[in-house]
Order: structure tokens, then sequence, then C-alpha cells
């Protein structure tokens, strides 16, 4: 199982990452526990300035907007 989490204030864009990655990880087969992250003190300890972003097993793999689909699918790949 793959720990995914989401950092972000909650706001709209945060939202439609943690569907995608759903999507996604549900498509590819992939158990996943998503996790989203909004307390500002938390989302710094990742060095991440602009959300939302995605960490996945502790790695940061993207950050500053909403990933594309094809993005997603390839973390889950």
């Amino acid at each position: 199982m793959k720990t995914v989490k989401v950092l972000g204030s909650g706001c709209k864009n945060c939202q439609v990452t943690a569907a995608l990655i759903e999507k996604a990880a549900s498509t590819s087969g992939v158990e996943i526990e998503l996790i989203k992250v909004t307390q500002p003190q938390d989302i710094m300890a990742y060095n991440v300035m602009k959300t939302p972003a995605v960490v996945i097993d502790e790695q940061v793999v993207h950050k500053g907007s909403v990933p594309k689909e094809a993005e997603v699918a390839s973390w889950f790949n």
C-alpha cells in the first residue's frame, strides 16, 4: 500500500487533485492511503511553498498546481 498525501488548505484545486489520485489508483488497482495535510507547519515541513502538492511514500512528486491525469497515472504504474 502506498501512502499518498495531498498538501494544501483544502481548496478546490486540492480537492480536484485528491479526486484524480483516487481515480488513478483505483484504475491501476493500487491500494493507497490518502491523507490530506492542511496545517501550514506540516506543509512547510516538506519545503513546499505552493499548493496543491503531492507526497508519495514521503517523496514530493508534484507541487504548485493540479497535476495532469497522465502524470497522476504514471505515479501508480
